[in-house]
C-alpha cells in the first residue's frame, strides 16, 4: 500500500507539479469554457431565428388571414424555410469534426485568425441546428389560443412571439436546452483538430511530455464531469424555479 501511494505521489508530481504542467489544464479549461459560452450564444441566436422562420412558415400556411401582404410574405417565408431546411440537413448530416476542419482549413484557410473564434463559429453553427429544432418544437407545443390572446392585446405577430410565445416555449424546452449545452461542452473536446489548446489538448500535451496517459487524461475527464454536474444542477434549479413561478 505504501509503495502504491509513493508511486501515485510521484506520478502526480511528474504530471502536474513538475515544470508547472498543471498550467496546461488551467489554461485549457479557460479556453474550453470560453468557446462553450460564446458558441452557446451563437447557437441560441441561430436557433431562435431559424425556429421562428420555420414555425412562422407553418403557422401562416394555416392562418385564416389573407391580407394584401400575405402572398408576398408567404413567398419570403417559403424561401427562408427552404434555406433553413438545407442548413439543418447539412449541419445535422455531417460530423462536427469535419465541419470544424472545413471552417478552419477551407473557409479561413487563407487568413490569419484566432483559433478560438473559428471554434466558436464552428460549434455555434453546429449547435444552432439542434437548438433550432428544440425551440421550434417548443413553439409548436404552445396552444394556438396564445396567438389569439396576443392579438386581442394589440400585439403584432413579432411582439406576440417575443413577449408571449417564446418565453413559454423556453420553459417547455429548458431540459432539452440544458442537455444541448452539456453536449456542446463535451463536443468542444475535438478542438484539438485545429491545434486549439483546450482542456483535452492540455491533457494531451502533458501526456506527450511525461509519456504517462493515466493521470492527465483522467484529470481532464474529472474536470469535464465536475462541470457537467454543475450545469445539470443549475438547469435543475432553473426548472424548479420556472415551475414555482407557474404556480
Amino acid at each position: 500500500m505504501f509503495l502504491m501511494f509513493e508511486s501515485f505521489k510521484n506520478d502526480f508530481y511528474r504530471n502536474f507539479v513538475k515544470n508547472d504542467r498543471y498550467i496546461y489544464l488551467v489554461k485549457g479549461l479557460g479556453v474550453t469554457l470560453k468557446v462553450t459560452f460564446f458558441a452557446l450564444i451563437v447557437g441560441l441566436v441561430i436557433g431562435i431565428l431559424i425556429a421562428t422562420i420555420r414555425s412562422t412558415h407553418d403557422t401562416t400556411h394555416t392562418t385564416k388571414y389573407r391580407g394584401p401582404m400575405h402572398h408576398f410574405l408567404q413567398i419570403l417565408l417559403s424561401i427562408g424555410n427552404f434555406l433553413c431546411n438545407i442548413y439543418l440537413t447539412v449541419i445535422r448530416g455531417t460530423p462536427s469534426t469535419v465541419q470544424l476542419m472545413i471552417i478552419y482549413f477551407v473557409i479561413f484557410g487563407s487568413v490569419s485568425i484566432d483559433k478560438s473564434i473559428v471554434a466558436i463559429c464552428a460549434f455555434g453553427i453546429n449547435s444552432g441546428a439542434y437548438v433550432a429544432e428544440i425551440i421550434r418544437g417548443g413553439i409548436m407545443s404552445i396552444d394556438k389560443g396564445q396567438f389569439e390572446a396576443g392579438r386581442s392585446l394589440g400585439f403584432g405577430y413579432i411582439s406576440t412571439m417575443r413577449y408571449i410565445i417564446i418565453p413559454q416555449a423556453f420553459k417547455n424546452v429548458l431540459p432539452a436546452l440544458g442537455n444541448e449545452m452539456i453536449v456542446l461542452l463535451k463536443e468542444t473536446s475535438i478542438a484539438g483538430y485545429i491545434a486549439l489548446e483546450d482542456l483535452t489538448m492540455g491533457a494531451n500535451i502533458i501526456r506527450g511530455q511525461t509519456y504517462s496517459a493515466f493521470m492527465p487524461l483522467f484529470a481532464a475527464a474529472f474536470i469535464y464531469l465536475a462541470i457537467v454536474m454543475l450545469l445539470s444542477t443549475g438547469v435543475k434549479k432553473l426548472e424548479n424555479n420556472s415551475r414555482a413561478n407557474e404556480r
